[in-house]
């Protein structure tokens, strides 16, 4: 089973050599893992253009694979990478099982230090914007679509391994 490992790792100052780890680790379970660096860029190609073909490349990888198996740790902010989320969520879309790993095992409201608003009856950040309260570590769209394992890769190729290759364990099976 061919599995993206999608993550905001391809910022890494070591992010090839971290990839090769990475795809390591997939062979010790049996899968094998393509990393959205696996691409080499042609020559010459710069800026916007040089973008648009890292964006397709990585879309067709995503559309290779079997899975998506992402990095959703926070990322220059309390959020996952964005580029991270449209894969998962591209993969989504194409009918692939998405699984997701992160250290954060806090929900929103407690990662946001949301303060209960009694007069709106819900939870406010401190830009008085609402965090949504459904006791789940991550935003309800990426946490209720894919296998949310708390932990690191490892943690989540293993849980992945204990399930029929990678197909959507039972809910709460996971961990997520």
């Amino acid at each position: 089973m061919k599995i993206y490992l999608a993550g905001f790792d391809v910022f890494r100052a070591d992010a090839r050599e971290y990839g090769e780890r990475l795809k390591a680790l997939c062979a010790q379970f049996g899968f094998e893992g393509v990393f959205p660096l696996d691409n080499e860029v042609p020559e010459g190609l710069e800026g916007p253009q040089r973008a648009h073909w890292i964006c397709q490349a990585n879309l067709e990888l995503v559309r290779q694979c079997d899975t998506v198996m992402a990095n959703v740790n926070p990322f220059r902010g309390a959020e996952p990478d964005s580029g991270t989320v449209f894969e998962m969520g591209f993969g989504h879309a194409l009918g692939k099982t998405v699984w997701a790993y992160t250290d954060v095992a806090e929900t929103l409201v407690d990662q946001a230090g949301a303060e209960w608003d009694p007069e709106h009856l819900r939870h406010r950040d401190l830009q008085g914007y609402t965090v949504e309260d459904f006791g789940l570590n991550l935003n309800l769209m990426l946490a209720c679509s894919a296998q949310v394992v708390v932990g690191d890769a490892k943690d989540c190729l293993e849980a992945m391994a204990q399930t029929k290759f990678g197909e959507k364990p039972a809910p709460g099976a996971a961990g997520g």
